[in-house]
């Protein structure tokens, strides 16, 4: 039940990747080998070098983060640090889990091709830094989307569209459509940088026989504090703030269905999810997926037409559009209302506890000891270990479990006292079916004659397994120290109130 409840705290709570560090892969150059120096003890010179390195990587992190200085960092480093500074705790600096990760074995020999640092500043500034250099051409790819559904240039979204229907009509050549975007948009544009052709001189026709008279093209990431490098931050920028007003749209129009905050609306969204999940599973066979797929790329790409975006967004059509679906919206809660019944009582179940006495000798008398959540018989785990019972010493103080509460007023002493005892197979006791239902301890010569009974194993070698084995009381038999009875009562599950808009 703890774990239960501590999922459910866990809830509402970020979502971060809370394991190891994502790996960083060391992916080697051609002028690098794969093989490692040979020597005579290659493993031990690969974790000096380690660990040479890695002293070597703390004083140049602790160097960069005293000096900012034009020996540790340039002009781009020290502006995307100054950034990050304001943005980051000072103590979101230290590693949590320095202490929980430093017991466990590290395996020197992958670290030769991955590996997993911790949070550093200066580290971070350079990869931001790097990677902003770097990312002008995903930017650059979503512009063109842009433009090729925005019908920008007519003719390039007719050609995305026949190409769309050639696909979807035919799904047996989509193989295909990466080979020919890697032969149109890198080779032939790559043999194009090496045979450039002259455009300033009309007398010379185009020719691309004969040896290259130009270098092979390469992508270069932007300069610091280049106009491109500064266009990539703007657009770094820009994306962040897509993703996150995404990421709260998400949260607030599709979580209040999927979250169970109205657990009748979640669990109609459920029955209707899986309904058609078996529909599909069933009968996918028999859906037209090529003519569905045609109509929706074309419908997709006709709605960001220039003549007919207006027409949708207009005020008039947006307004229809928002009272239909409140219409729909009051229809279905008003059958959800009538026919999904979530009136189910809370959770309740029965907990128990074991009174202990212990017995004096000299007086003869038997004493209140604990109020245990085990019995301490004679074979428990804990008296073999010679350790103490736990518990508490008060009625009073024994509590419900956690996201529980007390149903019953009071405890009730179990009856059934011979159940219970067959249920644990618990041995070396003696039962009181009449009167008090105390379960005693049977003398120490008796447990130990139960629990070393010698029997032939599979190799006939002999070895020692627990007897089962218990004696209803009859008060003439010599007992041990301790005696114990169950009491019983029920809890019921608290209702646990969540946070968040019903979706309405």
């Amino acid at each position: 039940m703890d774990d239960g409840d501590n999922a459910l705290e866990r809830s509402d709570s970020t979502i971060a990747n809370r394991d190891d560090p994502i790996p960083v892969f060391r992916i080697p150059s051609q002028e690098e080998g794969l093989d490692a120096p040979s020597s005579s003890d290659p493993e031990q010179k690969a974790r000096k070098r380690d660990k040479f390195k890695g002293n070597m990587d703390k004083i140049k992190d602790t160097i960069g983060t005293q000096y900012s200085g034009p020996v540790r960092q340039g002009l781009g480093d020290r502006m995307v640090a100054s950034m990050l500074s304001y943005a980051i705790p000072s103590d979101a600096l230290e590693d949590d889990d320095d202490d929980a990760t430093s017991t466990k074995k590290k395996d020197r020999r992958s670290r030769k091709y991955v590996d997993r640092p911790t949070f550093s500043l200066p580290m971070m500034t350079t990869n931001f830094r790097r990677f902003n250099a770097r990312i002008g051409i995903v930017f650059v790819l979503e512009n063109r989307l842009i433009h090729l559904f925005t019908w920008k240039q007519p003719t390039a979204t007719l050609a995305f569209l026949a190409v769309w229907s050639l696909l979807s009509l035919n799904p047996h050549l989509l193989p295909v459509a990466p080979l020919v975007g890697l032969i149109f948009y890198i080779m032939i544009p790559s043999f194009m940088a090496r045979h450039p052709v002259s455009r300033n001189d009309p007398r010379l026709e185009p020719s691309y026989t004969g040896p290259a008279i130009a270098p092979a093209s390469r992508v270069k990431p932007a300069p610091d504090l280049s106009k491109d490098f500064m266009h990539n931050m703007r657009d770094l920028q820009n994306s962040m703030e897509d993703f996150s007003r995404l990421h709260d749209a998400a949260n607030e129009y599709i979580t209040p269905y999927t979250n169970f905050s109205d657990e009748k609306i979640s669990s109609t969204v459920f029955f209707f999810l899986f309904t058609i999940s078996c529909t599909a599973f069933i009968g996918s066979q028999l859906i037209p997926w090529r003519y569905i797929a045609f109509l929706a790329g074309w419908t997709a790409t006709l709605m960001g037409h220039p003549n007919i975006r207006p027409v949708l967004l207009s005020t008039r059509n947006l307004s229809q559009l928002r009272t239909s679906l409140d219409d729909l919206s009051a229809l279905l809660k008003s059958w959800i209302d009538a026919d999904i019944i979530l009136d189910e009582p809370p959770e309740r179940r029965q907990v128990e506890i074991f009174e202990l006495q212990k017995h004096h000798l000299y007086s003869d008398t038997w004493e209140s000891w604990l109020f245990s959540p085990s019995p301490y018989d004679p074979l428990s785990p804990l008296r073999i270990a010679g350790a103490r019972a736990k518990g508490t010493q008060f009625f009073e103080d024994v509590q419900p479990p956690t996201g529980w509460a007390w149903k019953d007023k009071k405890w009730m002493l179990d009856l059934g006292s011979r159940e219970w005892v067959e249920q644990r197979m618990i041995t070396g006791v003696e039962i009181e079916t009449e009167g008090e239902r105390w379960v005693y301890d049977l003398p120490v010569d008796v447990v130990e004659s139960i629990a070393a009974t010698p029997t032939k194993g599979k190799k006939g070698k002999e070895k020692f397994v627990p007897k089962s084995g218990w004696e209803e009381g009859n008060g003439l038999v010599e007992r041990g120290d301790w005696r114990r009875r169950r009491w019983v009562r029920v809890v019921e599950r608290k209702v646990a109130e969540r946070a968040g808009s019903k979706p309405g």
